[in-house]
């Protein structure tokens, strides 16, 4: 047995078990039977396929069989995991009943995260040549994030027993009652395409830094257990990475003009 070719074909064997719970998940979705319980068994399907996404990437580089079919294989299998699976979810668990408009803003967030996928894929075939360590940063919010943002709604309205405003009513436009939701997946499709870099955690070192945050992150999460439920501590994990990219992003927006203007003059040529 060629051992080179077997440690080759493992990550992508994980990112095809990512891929098939999406599908699951899409599937569960379609029947015109549908009801909420298998809506809900839908988001759960996605978390299987969060494992898996999470470790296909981290066993190519441990096996060192990176390759560019894998990241584009990776890609194509997030765009339905993470991309179309929550869109259908989304669709027929609260935006059914808005018709054109529902359609409109699930396709938004395809779209949104078929585009952060794209540009993802080509900063990573030009910087391939230049970077050896992994990136410290993701330009825009993760697509998997942004599923994760998804069904960790779902799941939360689910142990609350029903978000009326996020699912019904929560948006009033002329009069209008729309569900919350559909601004949610708007801007979930706008932070996927957005310039704002978000930590990869693939470099974390013990710092103070890291300390700080592991503590916040454990204390916060502990009192949302004890004092509401373990159904919400996904939402608030979500929003604090989302903070905490938006909060970095402005300490350190006068050092990274800087370096972006120092890349743009070496790159302008000599006339």
């Amino acid at each position: 047995m060629n051992l080179k070719k077997t440690l080759f074909i493992l990550p992508n064997l994980l990112t095809a078990a990512s891929l098939m719970f999406g599908v699951l998940a899409i599937l569960r979705c379609v029947s015109p039977e549908v009801t909420d319980e298998d809506v809900y068994k839908s988001a759960l399907l996605l978390f299987y396929s969060f494992i898996f996404d999470l470790f296909d990437g981290r066993v190519a580089r441990m096996t060192k069989t990176q390759s560019s079919f894998g990241v584009e294989f990776d890609s194509l299998a997030d765009l339905i995991s993470f991309g179309v699976a929550p869109a259908v979810i989304t669709y027929r668990w609260a935006l059914i009943d808005t018709g054109a408009l529902g359609m409109a803003v699930c396709f938004i967030y395809v779209l949104g995260g078929a585009v952060r996928l794209a540009r993802f894929n080509v900063l990573a075939r030009v910087g391939t040549a230049q970077k050896k360590k992994p990136d410290k940063y993701m330009l825009g919010l993760p697509i998997p994030m942004a599923a994760a943002f998804v069904v960790a709604l779902l799941v939360a309205s689910r142990a609350a027993g029903g978000w009326p405003w996020l699912t019904a009513h929560g948006l009033t436009v002329k009069g209008i009652s729309y569900p919350m939701l559909l601004l949610v997946m708007f801007v979930l499709a706008i932070l996927m395409v957005s310039s704002v870099k978000f930590r990869s955690f693939k470099d974390l070192k013990l710092n103070a830094f890291s300390v700080t945050l592991l503590l916040i992150t454990v204390a916060s999460s502990a009192f949302l257990w004890l004092k509401f439920s373990p159904a919400y501590i996904l939402i608030w994990l979500l929003c604090l990475y989302v903070v905490l990219g938006f909060g970095e992003a402005i300490i350190f927006w006068p050092k990274r003009r800087k370096e972006r203007r120092s890349s743009d003059d070496e790159r302008e040529p000599v006339r």
